[in-house]
C-alpha cells in the first residue's frame, strides 16, 4: 500500500476494540451503515477480510490480528503525543543528544551534563562516547546537539564550530596505596623506571604530562595503553602501574578505586570544552551546560 488511510485504520481499530460495528458507531458518532462501508473500503485496500462473523460476533482474522497489532502501537503513540502537546512547553520533554570524548572521565562527564538535568522540565538525555573527530562529524550532521571534549577542533577543519570553555583542572598521579607511599619519597625522581599506565586515546593532558616528565628528567616505563578511563584505574588499583587523572576528581578516584594520591602537578592541566554548531545557543539544555562554566572544578 502506497498510501495507508489512517482514518480507516482508526475505524477498524475502534471496531476491533469494541467488538461490534454497532458499539463502535456509537463511540465514533457514525451511522452503522457508514462505518460498515468504511470498513469494507479498508479491507479492499489491505487485500483481505479483517473480521469473520461467529455467532453474531466479529472475530479478527489472521490478517486482522496483524493489522491490529500495528494499530495498537500507532494509536498508543498518537495518544502519548496528544498528552504531550496538551502540556505547556515548559513541561514537554527536552531531547538532548551529547557526544563525549572517550578520554574524558565519566564522572567529569556527568558533572558537565548535570546543569542540563537540573532544568525545570523533563530532559530525555542520550549520550554517545567515541573519538572526538567522529563525534564532531555527527555534530555536523545534526545527529548530536553538543560535543564535550578535551581537545580543540583542528584549525584546518572546513567546518566552523563554536567552542565554549567549560573547566580546567590540574593533573594528579595515582597508584596502589603501597606503591604511592613509596613514590612520595624523593618525588619526582622516585618515578624513574616505574611502570606507567597511559591513556590510549592520546588525551591532550597526557602529552603535557610527557613534556613535564622530560623537563624533570623522569623516565618511566610504559607498560600499558588503556582507552577506558575506568579500566585504567582498575589496573592502577591492582598495582600494575602509575596513572594520571584530573585533580578535580581525586577524592572520588581514591574512594572508588581504592588508590592513593602520589602528587598533584600544577604545571600539567586538563581543559574541557563544549563544541556546538553555532555560537548562538538555542537549545536550552546546551545553553545550561555552556553557561555553567563549572567553576567549582578549578583545582
Amino acid at each position: 500500500m502506497e498510501n495507508l488511510n489512517l482514518r480507516h485504520l482508526y475505524y477498524f481499530w475502534v471496531i476491533s476494540r469494541e467488538g461490534s460495528i454497532a458499539r463502535a458507531s456509537e463511540v465514533l458518532d457514525l451511522a452503522p451503515q457508514t462505518l460498515s462501508g468504511q470498513l469494507a473500503t479498508f479491507e479492499g485496500a489491505v487485500g483481505g477480510r479483517l473480521f469473520s462473523r461467529e455467532r453474531r460476533q466479529l472475530v479478527l482474522t489472521e490478517l486482522g490480528h496483524m493489522v491490529r497489532s500495528y494499530a495498537d502501537e500507532i494509536f498508543e503513540l498518537t495518544g502519548q503525543l496528544s498528552e504531550t502537546l496538551r502540556a505547556g512547553p515548559e513541561h514537554r520533554p527536552l531531547s538532548l543528544s551529547a557526544g563525549i570524548s572517550a578520554s574524558i572521565h565519566k564522572l567529569i562527564a556527568y558533572y558537565l551534563l548535570h546543569p542540563a538535568m537540573k532544568l525545570n522540565r523533563p530532559v530525555q538525555l542520550e549520550c554517545r562516547t567515541g573519538r572526538t573527530e567522529d563525534l564532531l562529524l555527527s555534530l555536523k550532521r545534526k545527529e548530536l546537539d553538543v560535543v564535550l571534549t578535551d581537545r580543540m577542533p583542528q584549525a584546518e577543519s572546513p567546518e566552523r564550530f563554536a567552542v565554549h570553555p567549560l573547566s580546567r583542572s590540574t593533573i594528579s598521579l595515582f597508584a596502589a596505596p603501597e606503591l604511592a607511599e613509596e613514590l612520595k619519597t624523593g618525588f619526582p625522581h622516585s618515578l624513574n623506571h616505574q611502570p606507567l599506565l597511559a591513556n590510549a586515546t592520546d588525551a591532550p593532558y597526557f602529552e603535557k604530562l610527557m613534556h613535564w616528565f622530560n623537563l624533570n628528567n623522569v623516565r618511566m616505563n610504559l607498560v600499558a595503553r588503556v582507552d577506558d578511563s575506568a579500566l585504567i584505574k582498575v589496573f592502577g588499583r591492582e598495582g600494575v602501574g602509575v596513572f594520571a587523572a584530573p585533580t578535580m576528581i581525586q577524592d572520588e578516584v581514591c574512594r572508588q578505586y581504592q588508590v592513593a594520591l602520589i602528587a598533584s602537578l600544577d604545571e600539567v592541566t586538563d581543559q574541557l570544552f563544549a563544541v556546538t554548531r553555532s555560537r548562538k545557543l538555542a537549545h536550552e539544555g546546551v545553553r545550561a551546560i555552556c553557561e555553567a562554566r563549572q567553576g567549582i572544578f578549578e583545582r
